[in-house]
């Protein structure tokens, strides 16, 4: 077994989560630069290269890329061979406490905005420290820990949306209701978007799979042709919709979307679209 002091793991968190709000993820800024040079509405042009210049003052400055620094999200791959090491202070404690101490330290350390309330409906209390954070842990074969923590802004996240379908749609029902999402999300949801889809599993794996497939990189492509193949389909069609960056115009809707799928029951076929605005901030690091 493998020893990993809890003490590391925290300050793994920590760096992460500050480096996630400053600097835009390379393949999403190359992306953005891309469709600012290939945009061919004036407007859209113009915003599209003020997003590519915020990215740049953020990383040099080390200033917050949005004032939404996001409720953190935290995709946890431990491996069956790795044991936390805990002291007197932090007598059993787990990997998800010290994801929640390492969130709360960048926030403060990071001088970030806290944007978490204690619980939802009655006093809507701000924590302060920007947790707790939303972890979900799988365990791994091996040795190794990966940490991917998503910040992950309110206002895309608001116009994210699950539906159950009949077993019997279309494709292309499917697609006309994922498109339409997106432009139900209009310029709340900060466009040019990533969209993450989930085909299939249950209401949550549903929910999960379209969150988890926002962390793929911009340019890849589902492994299987025929999701392949919608999902090219569906960024021309939120593409053509003319809605563009912050919703003003343009041909740049989304920069990418993205599809994962789960086998699911004979009578179903859940679908969920999870929005994610420009600044899509994700950052991994494995110990």
């Amino acid at each position: 077994m493998r020893m990993l002091p809890f003490h590391q793991v925290v300050d793994c968190v920590k760096q992460l989560y500050i480096e996630c709000a400053h600097k835009l993820p390379g393949d999403v800024q190359a992306a953005l630069a891309a469709t600012a040079q290939t945009e061919t509405n004036p407007r859209a042009k113009h915003i599209l290269a003020q997003l590519v210049e915020n990215a740049r003052i953020a990383e040099q400055d080390l200033i917050p890329l949005c004032q939404d620094t996001g409720l953190p999200v935290a995709f946890i791959e431990i491996g069956s061979e790795i044991v936390i090491t805990t002291s007197a202070e932090n007598k059993n404690a787990t990997v998800a406490d010290a994801v929640q101490q390492g969130i709360a330290l960048a926030t403060v350390q990071g001088f970030l905005r806290s944007s978490v309330v204690a619980e939802p409906l009655n006093h809507r209390k701000n924590t302060g420290v920007n947790t707790p954070a939303v972890v979900h842990t799988t365990v791994v074969a091996g040795d190794k820990l990966k940490i991917t923590l998503m910040a992950k802004g309110g206002g895309c996240e608001n116009k994210s949306v699950f539906k159950m379908f009949n077993p019997t749609e279309t494709k292309e029902t499917i697609a006309r209701w994922i498109v339409q999402v997106v432009m139900d999300a209009g310029a709340d949801a900060c466009p040019p978007f990533i969209v993450g889809t989930g085909l299939g599993g249950n209401l949550e794996q549903a929910c999960l799979l379209a969150k988890k497939a926002l962390l793929r990189a911009i340019g890849s492509k589902n492994p299987d042709p025929f999701y392949a193949q919608m999902e090219e389909n569906l960024l021309a069609a939120v593409n053509a919709t003319g809605l563009g960056p912050a919703g003003l115009g343009g041909q740049t809707t989304a920069l990418a979307v993205f599809i994962e799928t789960a086998a699911c029951h004979i009578a179903s076929l859940p679908v969920a679209v999870n929005i994610e605005c420009h600044s899509h901030r994700h950052k991994s690091a494995v110990l």
